[in-house]
């Protein structure tokens, strides 16, 4: 109710407070939970131990959250908090942290940090010397990488586009470059937009469309960017998707550039060295940096 008093944290402090397990208690501090991406049941143990515990669970939204704990047999003390009322929640919940509460941070759905609130109450418990816990679980992002059939050695999440074409596109131009698989989510009615200005901006890279993940409806389409940004399943998706996109191609160094490399890395460490710093950096054949290493102190 607006304008009423804010409730202080009722909480009994665990027996230990400094171990996270001894005697079987839950210490003090701020547990970020994993929960499911969409099936219930993707719910670690170690995670449904955890809101069994603590003193209050923060939730995007306590009616999504209600169904899941519900689900599970869980009946917890919960309350709101999202990126519109973040800031007048936390500094009760920085106090109850000081104090010795034991608080678990959730989001809707999947790793919570990763494109929504957290991430400032993090910081804060942090300063102020409370203990954080991480309970890792269901995550969109790592989920989409294991069907995308794009390489996952090195991978960037870049959360969501711009919604506003100009600065979506210059924000796809900036990311081009990127030797990484990029992983990004989308809401389905900007969706074959963003496709369209991804075909224009990276070329056709492979790329993979997942919708409904872990879901009854699951879906994952595969293919170049050019063709998924025509196809007629994207045309007004309903809810969120995972949008996977193959590393960029990086432009070959040229000769000038390679000599230029060189000579920098010749003045910090040997030969040999210098010709791998290179070849890694600028992706040649080592042999053929350290052939032009010879060639260079042959002059």
């Amino acid at each position: 109710m607006p304008g009423a008093p804010q409730r202080p944290f009722n909480f009994r402090p665990p027996p230990h407070r400094s171990e996270r397990s001894a005697g079987g208690g839950l210490a003090p501090g701020l547990y970020v939970v994993a929960t499911p991406i969409g099936n219930l049941r993707d719910i670690t143990l170690r995670a449904l131990d955890v809101l069994a515990q603590v003193d209050l669970v923060l939730a995007e939204d306590t009616r999504v959250s209600g169904k899941l704990l519900k689900a599970h047999g869980l009946t917890c003390r919960l309350e709101r908090y999202d990126e519109h009322g973040a800031a007048r929640v936390r500094p009760r919940i920085l106090t109850a942290l000081a104090d010795g509460a034991r608080i678990a941070l959730i989001s809707d759905a999947g790793t919570p940090l990763i494109s929504d609130p957290g991430y400032r109450l993090v910081t804060e418990a942090v300063a102020q010397g409370s203990a954080v816990y991480p309970t890792p679980g269901a995550s969109a992002v790592l989920a989409a990488l294991t069907v995308a059939a794009l390489p996952t050695d090195r991978f960037m999440f870049v959360g969501f586009p711009p919604p506003k074409c100009a600065a979506r596109r210059a924000f796809f131009a900036e990311i081009a470059p990127t030797r990484a698989t990029l992983v990004m989510f989308e809401g389905g009615s900007r969706l074959s937009a963003s496709l369209a200005d991804m075909a224009v901006a990276f070329g056709p890279r492979r790329a993979a469309v997942m919708r409904e993940l872990t879901k009854l409806h699951e879906t994952v389409v595969r293919g170049t960017l050019d063709v998924l940004a025509c196809d007629p399943r994207f045309a007004a998706p309903k809810g969120e998707m995972v949008v996977v996109v193959a590393p960029g191609t990086p432009t070959p160094a040229s000769a000038r550039e390679i000599d230029l490399a060189l000579a920098d890395a010749l003045e910090e460490v040997s030969p040999a060295e210098a010709a791998a710093v290179v070849a890694r950096r600028l992706g040649l054949r080592r042999r053929d940096a350290y052939a032009r290493v010879l060639a260079l102190k042959g002059r």
